[in-house]
């Protein structure tokens, strides 16, 4: 039972200053909306969002939870482009996420309810995951490198047999950490 439904606003210059748009659910394209792809400033009012730096939901994600965000770079962007965005789903709190060393769910695999900042020191010998299983009611983002940082991805309940099935630029994944989810 949601409080508010999840909404975001977006802003073309920094500190919320300039054009904005509201969004209260998927929007595939910023600009069949009217707005611009520079974004420099986000404000999320409820719910966590996985955004996007093309339309179509393409490209780079990044993830956004409740809170302002004044700057690109605190959401991590390598820049203001950002083209759509979609709220996350999942929201519960029951997190559960097994990673797989091959495709497929072959290989050894690794069990993990809560945020890991560095997959080696659970004894993770190689840079990679290759398959993703994600069981209970919360999401998950798997990052390219140790303690959260680089490229990020969004998977929430479901088998994903491939790193492309979680639109993965590659197969390195380093830390996971759950989303927090809240209206």
């Amino acid at each position: 039972s949601f409080s508010s439904p999840p909404q975001i606003t977006f802003y073309e210059g920094k500190c919320f200053s300039g054009r904005k748009l509201e969004v209260c659910g998927t929007c595939s394209s910023f600009q069949q909306r009217g707005f611009p792809h520079r974004v420099n400033s986000i404000r999320v009012q409820s719910g966590a969002w996985v955004c996007f730096d093309h339309p179509e939901l393409q490209g780079q994600q990044f993830v956004l939870e409740h809170g302002d965000y004044p700057h690109w770079q605190r959401w991590n962007g390598r820049g203001d482009r950002m083209g759509s965005c979609r709220p996350v789903g999942m929201h519960g709190q029951h997190y559960r996420i097994e990673l797989f060393e091959g495709s497929r769910f072959s290989g050894r695999s690794v069990e993990l309810t809560e945020d890991c900042s560095c997959l080696r020191g659970r004894g993770w010998e190689q840079p990679h995951v290759n398959a993703v299983r994600v069981y209970g009611d919360g999401a998950w983002v798997l990052y390219e490198e140790p303690n959260y940082r680089g490229r990020m991805y969004v998977v929430e309940r479901g088998e994903f047999g491939n790193f492309r099935a979680w639109q993965g630029f590659s197969a390195n994944v380093q830390s996971v950490r759950r989303v927090i989810n809240y209206f």
